[in-house]
Protein backbone atom coordinates (compact mmCIF):
# COMPACT_ATOMS: atom_id res chain seq x y z
CA UNK A 1 0.00 0.00 0.00
CA UNK A 2 1.48 3.53 -1.04
CA UNK A 3 2.64 5.21 2.35
CA UNK A 4 0.58 8.49 1.53
CA UNK A 5 -2.48 6.47 1.52
CA UNK A 6 -1.53 4.62 4.44
CA UNK A 7 -1.32 7.72 6.28
CA UNK A 8 -4.32 9.29 5.06
CA UNK A 9 -6.09 6.29 5.99
CA UNK A 10 -4.78 6.42 9.80
CA UNK A 11 -5.77 9.81 9.79
CA UNK A 12 -9.39 9.07 9.05
CA UNK A 13 -9.70 5.89 11.92
CA UNK A 14 -10.53 8.36 14.92
CA UNK A 15 -13.77 9.93 13.10
CA UNK A 16 -14.46 5.99 11.73
CA UNK A 17 -14.74 5.12 15.42
CA UNK A 18 -16.44 8.57 16.98
CA UNK A 19 -18.71 8.11 14.46
CA UNK A 20 -20.11 4.79 15.72
CA UNK A 21 -20.78 6.56 19.17
CA UNK A 22 -21.95 9.79 17.98
CA UNK A 23 -22.64 12.07 19.52
CA UNK A 24 -20.27 11.83 22.43
CA UNK A 25 -20.04 15.11 23.60
CA UNK A 26 -21.48 18.46 23.37
CA UNK A 27 -22.07 19.68 19.85
CA UNK A 28 -22.05 23.09 18.50
CA UNK A 29 -24.38 25.09 16.05
CA UNK A 30 -23.03 28.05 14.59
CA UNK A 31 -25.34 30.33 13.37
CA UNK A 32 -23.08 33.06 11.17
CA UNK A 33 -25.90 36.24 11.97
CA UNK A 34 -26.52 38.15 14.52
CA UNK A 35 -28.84 36.65 17.54
CA UNK A 36 -32.54 37.36 17.15
CA UNK A 37 -32.77 37.26 13.57
CA UNK A 38 -34.27 33.57 11.41
CA UNK A 39 -31.46 32.05 11.54
CA UNK A 40 -30.79 32.14 14.98
CA UNK A 41 -34.35 31.40 15.91
CA UNK A 42 -34.05 28.25 14.02
CA UNK A 43 -30.62 27.07 15.31
CA UNK A 44 -31.78 27.29 18.89
CA UNK A 45 -35.18 25.60 17.71
CA UNK A 46 -33.08 22.82 16.42
CA UNK A 47 -30.67 22.75 18.97
CA UNK A 48 -33.19 21.98 21.87
CA UNK A 49 -34.71 18.99 20.07
CA UNK A 50 -31.62 17.55 18.49
CA UNK A 51 -30.05 17.58 22.55
CA UNK A 52 -33.12 16.04 23.46
CA UNK A 53 -33.36 13.82 20.70
CA UNK A 54 -29.39 12.43 20.79
CA UNK A 55 -28.96 13.34 24.50
CA UNK A 56 -25.90 15.66 24.36
CA UNK A 57 -26.23 19.28 24.46
CA UNK A 58 -26.44 21.09 21.04
CA UNK A 59 -25.29 24.82 21.96
CA UNK A 60 -25.96 27.64 19.34
CA UNK A 61 -22.89 30.49 18.79
CA UNK A 62 -23.28 33.42 16.87
CA UNK A 63 -20.38 34.25 14.12
CA UNK A 64 -21.57 37.41 12.52
CA UNK A 65 -20.48 39.07 9.61
CA UNK A 66 -19.54 39.12 5.71
CA UNK A 67 -23.20 38.27 4.66
CA UNK A 68 -22.90 34.61 6.77
CA UNK A 69 -19.48 34.28 5.85
CA UNK A 70 -17.20 34.47 8.96
CA UNK A 71 -19.21 31.97 10.10
CA UNK A 72 -19.73 30.11 7.25
CA UNK A 73 -15.57 30.01 6.75
CA UNK A 74 -15.19 28.78 10.12
CA UNK A 75 -17.23 26.03 10.03
CA UNK A 76 -16.33 24.83 6.84
CA UNK A 77 -12.67 24.92 8.11
CA UNK A 78 -13.54 23.09 11.93
CA UNK A 79 -12.53 18.88 12.15
CA UNK A 80 -14.95 17.00 10.33
CA UNK A 81 -15.86 15.21 12.93
CA UNK A 82 -19.70 16.45 13.37
CA UNK A 83 -19.33 18.32 16.41
CA UNK A 84 -19.69 22.00 14.45
CA UNK A 85 -22.75 22.37 12.34
CA UNK A 86 -23.36 25.37 10.65
CA UNK A 87 -27.95 26.62 10.43
CA UNK A 88 -28.15 29.45 7.77
CA UNK A 89 -29.36 31.10 5.07
CA UNK A 90 -29.07 31.21 1.47
CA UNK A 91 -26.35 34.15 1.67
CA UNK A 92 -23.19 32.48 2.18
CA UNK A 93 -24.01 28.95 0.91
CA UNK A 94 -25.41 29.79 -2.56
CA UNK A 95 -25.13 33.82 -2.96
CA UNK A 96 -21.81 34.51 -1.60
CA UNK A 97 -19.59 31.90 -4.15
CA UNK A 98 -21.74 33.49 -6.98
CA UNK A 99 -20.96 36.79 -6.08
CA UNK A 100 -17.32 36.89 -5.49
CA UNK A 101 -14.30 35.30 -7.59
CA UNK A 102 -12.26 35.07 -4.00
CA UNK A 103 -14.83 32.87 -1.21
CA UNK A 104 -12.42 30.90 1.12
CA UNK A 105 -15.01 27.60 0.91
CA UNK A 106 -16.28 25.71 -2.15
CA UNK A 107 -20.17 25.15 -1.26
CA UNK A 108 -20.72 21.55 -2.73
CA UNK A 109 -17.31 20.74 -1.59
CA UNK A 110 -16.32 21.90 1.82
CA UNK A 111 -20.73 21.18 3.57
CA UNK A 112 -22.27 18.14 3.30
CA UNK A 113 -26.49 19.51 3.39
CA UNK A 114 -28.02 17.47 6.21
CA UNK A 115 -31.23 18.83 5.42
CA UNK A 116 -33.17 21.89 4.18
CA UNK A 117 -35.60 22.95 7.56
CA UNK A 118 -37.31 25.98 6.61
CA UNK A 119 -38.59 28.89 4.19
CA UNK A 120 -40.19 32.35 3.95
CA UNK A 121 -41.03 35.40 2.62
CA UNK A 122 -39.55 38.52 2.63
CA UNK A 123 -42.28 41.70 2.93
CA UNK A 124 -41.41 45.42 1.98
CA UNK A 125 -41.86 47.40 4.72
CA UNK A 126 -41.34 51.44 6.31
CA UNK A 127 -42.70 52.75 9.72
CA UNK A 128 -46.37 52.94 9.99
CA UNK A 129 -45.47 56.70 10.33
CA UNK A 130 -44.32 57.09 7.04
CA UNK A 131 -45.61 59.42 4.08
CA UNK A 132 -45.81 56.69 1.55
CA UNK A 133 -49.17 54.67 1.55
CA UNK A 134 -48.85 52.53 -1.63
CA UNK A 135 -45.24 51.39 -3.32
CA UNK A 136 -45.64 53.99 -6.32
CA UNK A 137 -45.01 56.51 -3.11
CA UNK A 138 -41.89 54.75 -2.66
CA UNK A 139 -40.93 54.77 -6.26
CA UNK A 140 -42.19 57.90 -6.63
CA UNK A 141 -39.55 59.25 -4.37
CA UNK A 142 -36.51 57.26 -5.40
CA UNK A 143 -37.21 58.39 -8.75
CA UNK A 144 -36.90 62.32 -7.42
CA UNK A 145 -33.97 61.74 -5.24
CA UNK A 146 -31.87 59.17 -6.31
CA UNK A 147 -30.18 57.38 -3.68
CA UNK A 148 -32.39 59.21 -0.88
CA UNK A 149 -34.37 56.02 -0.13
CA UNK A 150 -32.38 53.59 1.85
CA UNK A 151 -32.84 49.99 2.59
CA UNK A 152 -31.28 47.75 5.38
CA UNK A 153 -30.13 44.10 4.49
CA UNK A 154 -28.31 41.16 6.46
CA UNK A 155 -25.39 41.77 4.03
CA UNK A 156 -24.10 42.05 0.30
CA UNK A 157 -25.97 39.06 -1.01
CA UNK A 158 -27.99 38.75 1.44
CA UNK A 159 -32.15 37.41 0.29
CA UNK A 160 -33.03 41.03 1.88
CA UNK A 161 -30.16 42.81 -0.60
CA UNK A 162 -31.39 41.11 -3.64
CA UNK A 163 -34.74 41.74 -3.22
CA UNK A 164 -34.02 45.79 -2.89
CA UNK A 165 -31.70 45.77 -6.25
CA UNK A 166 -34.62 43.28 -7.86
CA UNK A 167 -36.72 46.36 -6.72
CA UNK A 168 -34.97 48.69 -7.83
CA UNK A 169 -34.32 46.86 -11.06
CA UNK A 170 -38.15 46.55 -11.76
CA UNK A 171 -38.88 50.11 -11.09
CA UNK A 172 -36.20 51.88 -12.34
CA UNK A 173 -35.14 53.62 -9.60
CA UNK A 174 -32.16 54.14 -7.62
CA UNK A 175 -31.63 53.26 -3.89
CA UNK A 176 -29.17 52.89 -1.29
CA UNK A 177 -28.13 50.16 0.48
CA UNK A 178 -26.61 49.80 3.59
CA UNK A 179 -25.77 46.42 4.57
CA UNK A 180 -25.46 44.64 8.72
CA UNK A 181 -23.86 41.82 10.46
CA UNK A 182 -27.85 40.44 10.91
CA UNK A 183 -31.49 41.28 10.41
CA UNK A 184 -32.01 42.41 13.67
CA UNK A 185 -30.22 45.48 14.00
CA UNK A 186 -30.98 46.37 10.26
CA UNK A 187 -34.70 46.08 11.42
CA UNK A 188 -33.57 48.24 14.70
CA UNK A 189 -32.80 50.79 12.34
CA UNK A 190 -35.42 50.35 10.85
CA UNK A 191 -37.86 51.09 13.72
CA UNK A 192 -35.53 53.83 15.29
CA UNK A 193 -36.05 55.95 11.84
CA UNK A 194 -32.40 55.53 9.90
CA UNK A 195 -33.89 53.59 7.46
CA UNK A 196 -36.42 54.69 5.07
CA UNK A 197 -37.12 50.63 4.06
CA UNK A 198 -36.48 47.24 3.83
CA UNK A 199 -37.41 43.64 2.73
CA UNK A 200 -37.41 42.18 5.97
CA UNK A 201 -38.40 38.54 6.51
CA UNK A 202 -42.08 37.62 7.51
CA UNK A 203 -40.88 36.48 10.29
CA UNK A 204 -39.37 39.19 12.10
CA UNK A 205 -41.38 41.90 10.71
CA UNK A 206 -44.89 40.38 11.26
CA UNK A 207 -44.74 40.95 14.66
CA UNK A 208 -44.17 44.75 14.00
CA UNK A 209 -46.67 45.07 11.89
CA UNK A 210 -49.28 43.60 14.42
CA UNK A 211 -47.93 46.05 16.13
CA UNK A 212 -48.81 49.00 14.03
CA UNK A 213 -45.21 50.10 14.13
CA UNK A 214 -44.43 48.89 10.49
CA UNK A 215 -46.26 49.34 7.46
CA UNK A 216 -46.46 46.19 4.83
CA UNK A 217 -46.52 47.15 1.37
CA UNK A 218 -46.47 43.22 -0.52
CA UNK A 219 -44.44 39.89 -0.34
CA UNK A 220 -41.73 38.87 -2.24
CA UNK A 221 -43.26 35.91 -3.16
CA UNK A 222 -45.49 33.98 -5.56
CA UNK A 223 -48.22 33.56 -3.17
CA UNK A 224 -49.36 35.42 -0.41
CA UNK A 225 -48.09 34.97 3.32
CA UNK A 226 -50.36 32.95 5.75
CA UNK A 227 -49.77 35.47 8.60
CA UNK A 228 -50.55 38.13 6.15
CA UNK A 229 -53.45 37.49 4.25
CA UNK A 230 -54.01 40.89 3.32
CA UNK A 231 -51.30 42.26 1.59
CA UNK A 232 -50.44 41.48 -1.73
CA UNK A 233 -47.42 40.14 -3.71
CA UNK A 234 -45.28 41.85 -5.78
CA UNK A 235 -46.32 39.86 -8.86
CA UNK A 236 -50.26 41.25 -7.59
CA UNK A 237 -48.90 44.88 -6.94
CA UNK A 238 -47.25 45.18 -10.58
CA UNK A 239 -44.06 43.83 -10.16
CA UNK A 240 -43.37 40.47 -11.14
CA UNK A 241 -39.48 40.50 -11.47
CA UNK A 242 -39.52 41.31 -7.63
CA UNK A 243 -39.42 37.33 -6.39
CA UNK A 244 -37.33 36.19 -4.00
CA UNK A 245 -37.87 33.82 -1.32
CA UNK A 246 -35.46 32.65 1.81
CA UNK A 247 -34.70 29.81 3.12
CA UNK A 248 -32.96 27.93 6.03
CA UNK A 249 -30.88 24.75 6.43
CA UNK A 250 -28.78 22.88 8.23
CA UNK A 251 -25.05 21.73 6.94
CA UNK A 252 -21.61 19.79 8.29
CA UNK A 253 -18.58 20.52 7.10
CA UNK A 254 -18.51 18.33 3.72
CA UNK A 255 -15.78 15.45 5.13
CA UNK A 256 -17.88 14.10 8.22
CA UNK A 257 -18.87 10.35 8.22
CA UNK A 258 -21.56 9.06 6.84
CA UNK A 259 -22.78 7.72 10.03
CA UNK A 260 -22.88 10.84 11.72
CA UNK A 261 -24.85 12.41 8.95
CA UNK A 262 -27.45 9.48 8.76
CA UNK A 263 -28.10 10.26 12.56
CA UNK A 264 -28.21 13.74 12.21
CA UNK A 265 -30.48 13.58 9.16
CA UNK A 266 -32.64 11.48 11.09
CA UNK A 267 -32.54 13.17 14.23
CA UNK A 268 -33.11 16.80 12.15
CA UNK A 269 -36.41 15.42 10.19
CA UNK A 270 -37.88 13.93 13.46
CA UNK A 271 -37.20 17.63 15.07
CA UNK A 272 -38.75 19.43 12.37
CA UNK A 273 -42.28 17.14 12.50
CA UNK A 274 -41.97 17.07 15.95
CA UNK A 275 -45.46 18.68 17.23
CA UNK A 276 -43.97 21.24 19.22
CA UNK A 277 -41.91 22.49 16.55
CA UNK A 278 -45.00 21.90 13.95
CA UNK A 279 -47.45 24.51 16.21
CA UNK A 280 -44.54 27.06 16.70
CA UNK A 281 -42.72 27.69 13.70
CA UNK A 282 -45.97 28.55 12.21
CA UNK A 283 -45.83 31.42 14.69
CA UNK A 284 -42.71 32.68 13.69
CA UNK A 285 -44.30 32.30 10.14
CA UNK A 286 -41.50 29.45 8.88
CA UNK A 287 -43.16 26.74 6.64
CA UNK A 288 -41.00 23.46 7.10
CA UNK A 289 -39.71 21.67 4.50
CA UNK A 290 -37.12 19.37 5.93
CA UNK A 291 -35.67 17.09 2.86
CA UNK A 292 -36.63 13.37 1.75
CA UNK A 293 -32.76 11.64 2.27
CA UNK A 294 -29.03 12.85 2.10
CA UNK A 295 -29.27 12.85 -1.79
CA UNK A 296 -32.35 15.23 -2.16
CA UNK A 297 -30.39 17.47 0.08
CA UNK A 298 -27.59 17.51 -2.00
CA UNK A 299 -29.73 17.80 -5.34
CA UNK A 300 -31.35 20.75 -3.60
CA UNK A 301 -28.32 22.61 -2.66
CA UNK A 302 -26.78 22.07 -6.52
CA UNK A 303 -30.41 23.76 -8.01
CA UNK A 304 -30.12 26.85 -5.16
CA UNK A 305 -26.88 27.47 -6.41
CA UNK A 306 -27.90 27.85 -9.78
CA UNK A 307 -31.02 29.96 -9.11
CA UNK A 308 -29.49 32.27 -7.08
CA UNK A 309 -26.18 32.56 -9.81
CA UNK A 310 -28.78 33.23 -12.42
CA UNK A 311 -30.44 36.21 -9.57
CA UNK A 312 -27.12 37.75 -9.15
CA UNK A 313 -25.99 38.07 -12.83
CA UNK A 314 -29.81 39.42 -13.49
CA UNK A 315 -28.85 42.85 -10.81
CA UNK A 316 -24.80 42.52 -11.26
CA UNK A 317 -23.98 43.32 -7.90
CA UNK A 318 -20.80 40.15 -8.17
CA UNK A 319 -17.36 41.81 -7.71
CA UNK A 320 -14.03 40.83 -8.96
CA UNK A 321 -12.54 40.19 -5.28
Amino acid sequence: MDLRVASALLLLLPLVASAQDYPAKPVRIVVPYSAGGNADILGRTLAQKLGDALKQPFVVENHAGANGGIGTDFVAKSVPDGYTLLVTASGPITVNPTLYKSVPYDALKDFAPISECAVYQYVLVTLATSPWKTIADIVAAARAKPGAVSYGSTGVGGGNHLSGELFALATGSQLTHVPYKGSAPALADLLGGQLSMMFDTVITSVPQIRAGKLRAFAVSSGKRASSLPDVPTMQESGYPGVGTIAWQALFAPGAVPKEVLDALFKATVQALQAPPVVDAFPKHNFNIVPSKSLDDAKAWLAGEIKSWKDITSSVKIGTAE
